[in-house]
C-alpha cells in the first residue's frame, strides 16, 4: 500500500510506493549513475578511485559508495574502486568491515565467550543444592 511520506532527498511530500526518493529526486540519482558510469566505462578511466571520478564528474562520494555497495558499480570491472569500511575508514570491496576489522571483532567475541564461560563455571562452584 502507497504511503504519504517526505521525500529522503529534497523533504518535499510524495507518495511512496516503493523508495524513499521522490520522483524528480530518482531522475537525478540515475543522471548522476549514468553520468558516472560513463566516466568509468572508458578505458583510460576504468582504474580511476572513488575520489577521481568525483573530481571528474561532480557526482558526491557517497552517492558512489552507495552504488558499489548496491552492486550497481562492480568493483570486478573497475578494481580501484570501493567504499569506506565502518569501523576503520579503509577502503573494502565486499561486506561492512575490512578483514583486519572482522578478525579483530571475532578476536574480541571470542575473548568474552571464554571470560562468560570462566564467569559462569566460578558461579557454579558456588551453588550449593539442599
Amino acid at each position: 500500500m502507497a504511503d504519504l511520506e517526505n521525500c529522503k532527498g529534497c523533504g518535499r511530500l510524495f507518495v511512496r510506493v516503493s523508495s524513499p526518493y521522490c520522483p524528480d529526486c530518482l531522475k537525478k540519482q540515475d543522471q548522476m549513475y549514468e553520468t558516472v558510469y560513463r566516466f568509468i566505462r572508458k578505458q583510460e578511466n576504468r582504474r580511476s578511485t572513488v575520489t577521481e571520478v568525483h573530481e571528474a564528474t561532480g557526482v558526491d562520494v557517497n552517492w558512489i559508495y552507495q552504488w558499489i555497495r548496491e552492486g550497481k558499480i562492480q568493483t570486478s570491472v573497475f578494481p580501484n574502486l570501493g567504499y569506506p569500511c565502518k569501523s576503520c575508514g579503509t577502503l573494502i570491496q565486499t561486506g561492512a568491515l575490512c578483514d583486519n576489522c572482522r578478525h579483530r571483532l571475532e578476536h574480541d567475541i571470542d575473548q568474552q565467550q571464554k571470560r562468560d564461560e570462566a564467569a559462569s563455571r566460578s558461579q557454579r562452584g558456588k551453588t550449593y543444592h539442599t
